[in-house]
């Protein structure tokens, strides 16, 4: 357990952010599962628009450092794909 000011303050900082990051993790994966619901039900024009929804909430989840630059870009790009393939 933290026994210096230093250390019981950084404590709480970090269950500060844990619970802003668990949140914000959450809320980018809502985004994704509506992207993932609207390419299951066939329809391209929905999932383009969830698509377009959930792409500056990955990005802020990159800038605020919950997901790592690479793993959003896959993401992004593999759903991306999905989305076009809907329409061929």
């Amino acid at each position: 357990m933290a026994n210096s000011p230093q250390a019981k303050k950084r404590a709480r900082q970090a269950e500060r952010r844990t619970a802003i990051n668990k949140a914000r993790r959450s809320r980018i994966r809502t985004f994704l599962r509506k992207v993932e619901e609207a390419i299951a039900s066939g329809d391209q024009e929905a999932a383009t628009a969830a698509l377009r929804q959930a792409q500056p909430e990955l990005m802020r989840g990159v800038t605020k450092g919950v997901l790592h630059k690479n793993t959003v870009a896959r993401k992004m790009s593999r759903l991306s794909a999905r989305v076009k393939a809907l329409g061929a």
